[in-house]
């Protein structure tokens, strides 16, 4: 027997805790013992009600076992009644509560400690309830656009307070990203990488860019910065010039000779690189220009040219010191910005910050965009529940599979048991009244008949 006859007072629902969970918090065992206490309050009131009934019952049966035969107070068989069905109801409803948990009274009754026995089967049809009712995709499609992520997300990021948890976030998270590679990994990664672009041949698509490239007069450019770079290179090479010639030149040349064999040499230089950076149709910047042509020509289709270069390839890829150069780029380059990062003032992690925030914007004070990304979501998000709500699901069952039965049984009483104790209360309550009641009624039915 139960109904709602008597209300439990509104309070605030704890967080429920995984059964089993490692490493429990100071406060949530805390909050545990707390409903602990609460539970065997409310169970000692609704056994109060049972023992009240009870020695209701037996004081009515002890006046009419003392009062003359079919004499006894007429008021005495109203509360006998009631406190006879008031025990029944409360009997009947504590075997109802104790049986979700446990054996009543450790007797082995079937159909008894349900939770224990069925927690497979409760896991299972809670994630299929779930499945059914709450992973439809256009349900989760539905809410995932309602929720706008884009334009919640980026105006939180905007917010010039949160800039310092934006930085620390930001930070912590490319600190943490790195702390997940290990080093032995990435340089293995990193080498197979080097080595895997090597395996195809390079010479004709090198050939086949350095030919689009002349086509294009792309070159051009670079010859042109290439003879600046020489004139600047011969303006001031005069005294390289000297020495060169005092060392290599007749040890009987007089100094003068020398001087002026040098000055000859350094202005014929400056002379001709002057000529070359200066005249676009120079013989020398033309006669680069068609060496790079044949070369690309030869690249793509002369078999001995393209085995020298492919040759030169796999040596120079081969080598420990190129292999070795990625594994040394990743330790040094993994350490300088994990320092960077860590310091609040640092270039690197304010461009980073800097770079987080002006995104945030563009995207909060952009509605246009704010509308595709959050299209976005909800494909996204329907997506994922058409194509892996079983997957997610079974994080649910294969969960509660792991539990512990009894430890299980014990949490959820735990949650649930002082609500359940009101089912006790009520059903003493509620079966007490039904019990006056027909006998009120019987009374009246065989006294008008008589």
């Amino acid at each position: 027997m139960s109904s709602p006859v008597i209300h439990q007072d509104e309070a605030p629902v704890a967080p429920r805790t995984t059964p089993s969970s490692p490493g429990l918090s100071a406060l949530g065992a805390e909050a545990d013992e707390q409903r602990r206490r609460d539970l065997r309050k409310m169970k000692a009131v609704a056994t109060g009600f049972l023992l009240f009934a009870a020695a209701v019952y037996l004081f009515t049966r002890f006046l009419e076992a003392q009062a003359s035969p079919g004499q006894p107070a007429a008021w005495v068989g109203y509360v006998r009644a009631a406190s006879e069905a008031g025990m029944v109801g409360a009997l009947a409803d504590w075997f109802a509560v104790t049986a979700l948990f446990r054996h009543p009274l450790g007797i082995p009754i079937p159909h008894t400690a349900l939770i224990k026995r069925k927690k497979d089967q409760i896991g299972d049809q809670l994630g299929g309830f779930i499945e059914e009712n709450f992973m439809m995709p256009e349900l989760i499609e539905e809410r995932a656009t309602s929720l706008e992520l884009p334009r919640r997300v980026s105006t939180w990021f905007a917010d010039p307070v949160n800039r310092p948890k934006v930085s620390d976030e930001s930070s912590r998270l490319l600190n943490l990203a790195a702390e997940m590679l290990d080093d032995e990994d990435v340089e293995n990664f990193l080498t197979s990488a080097v080595r895997w672009a090597a395996e195809p041949e390079w010479s004709q698509p090198v050939g086949r860019i350095l030919q689009q490239l002349v086509e294009e007069n792309r070159l051009e450019p670079m010859v042109q910065l290439g003879a600046d770079r020489a004139h600047e290179w011969a303006l001031g090479s005069l005294d390289l010039i000297d020495r060169l010639i005092d060392r290599d030149g007749p040890q009987w040349m007089p100094k003068f000779a020398a001087n002026f064999v040098g000055d000859k040499i350094y202005k014929e230089l400056v002379e001709f690189t002057l000529k070359v950076s200066t005249d676009p149709n120079h013989e020398l910047r033309r006669a680069v220009i068609g060496a790079v042509t044949q070369f690309a020509h030869d690249l793509q289709y002369d078999p001995e040219t393209i085995a020298k270069f492919e040759g030169l390839k796999t040596e120079l890829v081969g080598r420990d010191e190129v292999t070795g150069a990625a594994s040394s780029a990743w330790k040094a380059g993994k350490g300088i910005i994990e320092k960077m990062l860590d310091d609040p003032n640092n270039t690197l992690r304010n461009t980073i910050t800097d770079a987080v925030v002006q995104v945030a914007e563009r995207v909060r004070d952009d509605e246009p965009l704010q509308a595709k990304m959050n299209s976005w979501v909800g494909r996204g998000a329907n997506h994922v529940a058409s194509n892996y709500a079983t997957e997610i699901i079974s994080v649910i069952t294969e969960t509660v599979r792991g539990w512990d039965a009894q430890e299980t049984s014990d949490k959820i009483e735990l949650q649930v048991g002082r609500d359940l104790q009101f089912i006790r209360i009520n059903g003493t309550v509620v079966g007490a009244l039904a019990g006056l009641a027909i006998y009120t009624a019987s009374e009246l039915l065989f006294h008008v008949a008589h």
